[in-house]
C-alpha cells in the first residue's frame, strides 16, 4: 500500500498492520477474515513527509482482495484530531489502531497524544467504515506517579484468553519503556497490572537497556510457548529481541 497523494492525509506515511482476523484467541493462528468480499485492515497515517510520525496523525481504514495488495477503502480517515468528538486527551495526534471483531462489532483501540502524553482510547463501528468514540475513553490512561505508565500507555494489542480479554502494551515511566498487561470481561473497563509483564533492562547484554516496546505475539503449539517479539533499544541500537514463555533449549 502506497503513500497517498500531497495534501493527503496518509501523503507522509502508512502503517498498515490492525488486520482482521478470523479469531482473536491467544493461542489461534492469525488468519486474515473475508468481510463483504474483501480483506480489511486500519492503519496508522502522516500527512507529512520528513521523518516518523509527525504530527498530527490519522488513522485510515484500507481493503484488498487478496491480502497482498491494499488500498483505501474511505477517502477520509475514520479517525482525526480535527473532527467534533476528538478529546482533549487525543488533541495533539492520534497513531496506530488495533482492530477486534466481537459478537458483530467493530473495536478499535488506539493511542494518542496530548504533549508528551500518551494514552489509549477505544472506538466502535457497525461496518468498518464509519466510527464513534467511546464516551469514556481513555480506555487506558497513563498511570500514576512513579508508575512504569506514568508518560505512556501506548500500542495495544487485544487478544482472547478464556472467559477475558488480555491487552499487551507499553508504558513509559521509570526511565524507560515496559512491556505491560491490562485485562478486561467487556473490551471497555479495564485492568492494568501495575508490575510489567519485561522491563526494559532486562537483558544482559544491554539490547534494551533503555526500551523494551511495541510487541508482536506468536503462539507455538509443539512446545506450547508464546513468543513475543518487542522493539529493543539499547547498546546496539534499535533492533528486535525475543521473549519466550519458557525456556528455549
Amino acid at each position: 500500500m502506497g503513500y497517498g497523494k500531497k495534501d493527503d492525509f496518509d501523503h507522509g506515511g502508512v502503517v498498515l498492520g490492525a488486520y482482521l482476523y478470523r479469531s482473536y484467541g491467544l493461542k489461534d493462528i492469525r488468519l486474515l477474515k473475508s468481510h463483504g468480499g474483501r480483506y480489511w485492515s486500519l492503519y496508522g497515517a502522516y500527512p507529512l513527509q520528513g521523518g516518523y510520525e509527525l504530527r498530527p496523525g490519522y488513522e485510515g481504514v484500507a481493503s484488498s482482495a487478496d491480502g497482498i495488495l491494499w488500498s483505501r477503502a474511505s477517502d477520509n480517515p475514520i479517525l482525526s484530531v480535527y473532527q467534533q468528538d476528538c478529546g482533549e486527551w487525543e488533541k495533539d495526534c492520534i497513531y496506530q489502531p488495533w482492530l477486534v471483531e466481537h459478537e458483530g462489532q467493530f473495536y478499535n483501540f488506539y493511542n494518542a497524544a496530548n504533549g508528551s502524553v500518551e494514552q489509549m482510547g477505544a472506538a466502535f463501528s457497525g461496518d468498518l467504515i464509519t466510527w464513534r468514540r467511546h464516551s469514556n475513553n481513555p480506555v487506558i490512561p497513563h498511570g500514576p506517579k512513579a508508575s512504569y505508565n506514568e508518560q505512556f500507555s501506548s500500542d495495544g494489542k487485544v487478544y482472547r484468553d478464556g472467559d477475558h480479554w488480555v491487552m499487551f502494551f507499553f508504558g513509559v515511566g521509570r526511565e524507560g519503556a515496559h512491556i505491560m498487561a491490562a485485562y478486561s470481561y467487556d473490551l471497555l473497563e479495564w485492568t492494568v497490572d501495575p508490575e510489567p509483564l519485561y522491563k526494559s533492562g532486562g537483558h544482559p547484554g544491554g539490547l534494551d537497556e533503555k526500551y523494551a516496546h511495541k510487541i508482536s505475539l506468536v503462539y507455538y503449539k509443539p512446545s506450547d510457548t508464546f513468543y513475543m517479539f518487542y522493539n529493543a533499544v539499547g547498546i546496539k541500537g534499535r533492533g528486535i529481541g525475543l521473549i519466550t514463555s519458557r525456556p528455549l533449549r
